[in-house]
């Protein structure tokens, strides 16, 4: 067991490396091996932890869930399955006010249950969705932070990256994270579209409602070729593609939740239903050889990631640093509400400086004892953090999704401070959602356990 100033070492050296900008790969494994040096004072047992712990890592099969899962959304992505559920959405809702932004928010929750991620989402609804907005006279602030804010849901419903680490970091059911995602996930979209609808009943001019027909229908310089052609898609084809993605979504998560396979099985049936979805809609191989590329050049990494938390959140074990928290905030009289406050804000805090599987990887190691241990639901606490996390993609002067939907736009010369200024509402739905499931933590849990007893009866 560690003494305390050997404790405040290691976890001020993990610290000192993430804030000087080192890579958080590097900073985790770098700790993990100088808290075992120090408890140990032997080179050769730190090689050994090292060696023994990176081996059980990679050949733990639910490893290959990450991959295979982005790999079915980037196949979605790529062959236009992402604009065809946009144009049914968007022709689904009619004349219902701030109905382009809405059809965002509803294209993104749909598209959420096949990418996992969302810089995806991001990326293709900035051409998809963004064109379509400001081509009806939508402002363009209100539209960068439509998009940038609803692309916040594929970090949420499941299958979601941030989910999987989550569960591989706690030896939680990923399964089961799944199915808490989707009530919390509804919830939040319903909040998003309020806003909209809000902001078109009261200010109708930002969404183009209070201008001429004739200058919605005159093209501003920012529409594409892309977004043209999205009003060209028939209602048939339309309706056949997000049919196919929502029978993969069906297919996969329910083959899951049910039992039929594991997540990791799972995973490799949704990729495999994704690539043949992909070729009918005509991928080449070229393209189909670009996705794979891509995919691999986004897991790898990532996968390096999970691996050195591992090594640091058993370092955290071994040396007595989470039991001691542990016991810091169960022995300080806080109530279980006021210890929630803090971990949220340290998460919101993270959350300007670095991005959200990094947060993962540094605070549930120690703060998800501490929830339990205090009382709070593992799976509503998750999705609590998940959530809370997720507000860093749209905070400043981080914010991937700001920067991701930016960049998507090369050609608007679009300032960040606007995208961000016009993200708050969005990063304030998310905030109430985190209060939601903080006082209703049956949003989260009431699907998983549902499922589980029908199951079990």
């Amino acid at each position: 067991m560690f003494s305390g100033t050997e404790m405040f070492l290691v976890v001020g050296v993990l610290l000192l490396l993430t804030l000087c900008g080192v890579h958080i790969a590097i900073a985790l494994g770098f700790t993990a091996a100088f808290g075992i040096y120090v408890m140990q004072g032997d080179i050769e047992v730190v090689k050994q932890f090292v060696s023994n712990t990176a081996y059980e890592a990679l050949r733990d099969y639910v490893f290959a869930v990450i991959p295979l899962f982005m790999l079915m959304g980037e196949f979605l992505a790529r062959c236009g399955a992402a604009r065809d559920v946009f144009a049914l959405v968007n022709r689904g809702l009619g004349r219902m006010p701030g109905r382009l932004g809405i059809a965002t928010i509803f294209a993104n929750a749909i598209f959420a249950f096949v990418t996992g991620v969302s810089i995806a989402a991001a990326a293709a609804f900035s051409r998809i969705a963004y064109p379509e907005m400001r081509r009806h006279g939508y402002d363009r602030g209100f539209a960068l932070g439509c998009v940038a804010g609803s692309a916040c849901l594929g970090m949420l419903i499941p299958p979601s990256v941030l989910m999987i680490v989550w569960g591989i970091l706690t030896e939680q059911s990923i399964g089961r994270l799944f199915l808490a995602g989707i009530v919390p996930g509804i919830l939040l979209v319903v909040f998003y579209s309020a806003y909209v609808f809000f902001v078109a009943l009261t200010d109708p001019n930002r969404l183009g409602e209070g201008k001429a027909t004739q200058e919605k229908a005159s093209a501003p310089s920012e529409t594409g070729s892309e977004s043209e052609q999205g009003e060209e898609i028939s209602l048939s084809m339309a309706s056949f593609s997000t049919l196919l993605v929502v029978a993969l979504v069906i297919g996969t998560l329910g083959g899951i939740w049910l039992g039929a396979f594991t997540p990791t099985e799972g995973a490799g049936v949704g990729a495999v239903g994704a690539m043949i979805v992909a070729l009918l809609r005509g991928l080449r191989l070229r393209g189909l050889m670009e996705v794979i590329v891509s995919v691999g050049r986004t897991s790898a990494p990532l996968l390096l990631l999970l691996i050195t938390a591992q090594l640091y959140s058993r370092v955290l074990s071994m040396t007595g640093i989470t039991a001691a928290a542990k016991d810091l905030f169960v022995s300080s009289g806080l109530s279980p509400a006021m210890i929630l406050m803090i971990m949220v804000g340290v998460w919101f805090v993270l959350g300007c400086l670095i991005d959200s599987i990094s947060i993962i990887l540094l605070t549930v190691p120690v703060f998800a004892p501490v929830a339990q241990a205090v009382g709070f639901d593992p799976l509503a606490f998750a999705i609590m953090g998940i959530v809370a996390i997720e507000t860093g993609l749209l905070t400043p002067p981080f914010g991937i999704l700001v920067f991701t939907v930016r960049a998507a736009l090369p050609q608007e010369k679009i300032p960040l401070a606007e995208i961000f200024r016009n993200s708050i509402p969005y990063w304030f739905c998310l905030l109430m959602l985190v209060l939601s499931l903080a006082i209703w933590p049956q949003i989260a849990t009431w699907l998983p356990a549902l499922a589980f007893a029908n199951k079990a009866g």
